[in-house]
């Protein structure tokens, strides 16, 4: 990539600046508040990629095995996931989420969606238009 303009710095880092904390904001809204950030993000990769071995979810994740591993373990003994045997390799496991923690995560979405939903209300027609714009933008700076 080219050396990024003065102009195009400016806009990096007030991008940066306003994603952290909208999602600061975000993470307020939650539903259980027993479940940490990590927790959360966990059962949401399961929802968005599916039932998934706990090496593939620390991959997925950005986390250490180990730390994974522990994850599973106080999710699982919150009933919000399940370890099956794999099927083509009965070393390993595979997690998949349960119903509740499905339930969870509907509710969270459905808060998160209304309170952002809130704040977008005070927006201009034009800003409106352009946040909708930019959402796919990024959506896919996220995957990246």
């Amino acid at each position: 990539m080219a050396e990024l303009s003065k102009d195009d710095l400016t806009a990096v880092s007030s991008l940066r600046a306003a994603v952290l904390r909208l999602s600061r904001r975000l993470r307020h809204q939650r539903v259980d508040e027993s479940l940490s950030p990590t927790e959360m993000s966990v059962l949401g990769t399961l929802t968005r990629c599916g039932s998934a071995t706990p090496g593939e979810l620390a991959r997925k994740e950005h986390v250490q095995p180990p730390s994974m591993t522990r994850i599973v373990a106080m999710l699982e003994a919150k009933g919000l996931v399940s370890r099956e045997p794999h099927p083509d390799d009965r070393r390993q496991i595979v997690v998949s989420q349960t119903e509740q923690a499905e339930a969870i995560l509907e509710e969270s979405r459905r808060r998160r969606n209304a309170w952002l939903a809130e704040l977008a209300s005070g927006l201009t027609e034009d800003e409106w238009r352009k946040l909708r714009e930019a959402a796919p933008i990024l959506e896919k700076l996220a995957e990246m």
